[in-house]
């Protein structure tokens, strides 16, 4: 499982790097920077599973932009982010409103994107590629009396996040409104799905799979550097 995952990682890290960096078009020397921020909704993949809603987060950071070519109506370039993001996932139990539990797990996200747009003052976009991500810590809130109840899955209330390292594969697609004299303004859609896990996946472990997963709704404002 681990082998494939790498793997997946890889195949998909080359893809968008080639489409990233062919050079087949017209030339740019567009470089932008900025700052972003919105909101994640957030749950975990847990097998055993784990029942549960989506939690929602907060997710702020800065962005840089390279447009590197424009072919025929299609502008491409790369893009790179460092945010902090909120992970984590809230559980209930069907026929007990008293039992609550949530756990939020901060990260600081480094997306690696290569850009595709269609338009020129008005354009649609789409973004994807890898991204990694480095724990930071956690907290948790719980109400009711979990104990009380058989045959619900617990362990993950206290485990500890054991691999601090999170990597996986991102993908979105926004608008972005293009202003001279203002900058630009981008609003965007995204979905995260870690290839990794937070707790221990050893046979010995409880979880074979305890994984991030995450759609972030974001507003990111650039100006431009270079054009």
């Amino acid at each position: 499982m681990k082998k494939l995952r790498f793997i997946g990682l890889f195949v998909v890290t080359v893809a968008f790097s080639t489409v990233a960096s062919a050079q087949v078009g017209d030339l740019q020397n567009n470089f932008s920077v900025g700052v972003n921020a919105g909101v994640n909704l957030t749950s975990a993949q847990f097998s055993p599973t784990v029942r549960q809603n989506q939690l929602m987060g907060t997710v702020f950071g800065v962005t840089g932009r390279y447009i590197s070519e424009k072919y025929f109506g299609m502008t491409c370039g790369i893009r790179m982010e460092v945010n902090y993001s909120q992970h984590g996932w809230k559980e209930f139990v069907e026929g007990f409103d008293d039992l609550q539990f949530q756990r939020t797990l901060n990260y600081v996200d480094i997306p690696f994107l290569a850009h595709l747009a269609f338009g020129k003052k008005f354009q649609f976009f789409i973004d994807g590629g890898p991204q990694i991500g480095f724990y930071l810590s956690d907290s948790s809130k719980i109400s009711g009396d979990w104990d009380s109840v058989s045959g619900i899955v617990v362990e993950q209330h206290t485990l500890d996040v054991k691999h601090k390292f999170d990597y996986g594969i991102t993908g979105g697609i926004g608008l972005e409104l293009k202003t001279r004299k203002t900058g630009n303004f981008l609003l965007e859609g995204r979905y995260y799905y870690a290839l990794s896990d937070f707790f221990g996946n050893e046979k010995q472990d409880y979880f074979g799979r305890s994984a991030n997963t995450t759609i972030s709704i974001k507003l990111t404002y650039l100006f431009d550097i270079t054009k």
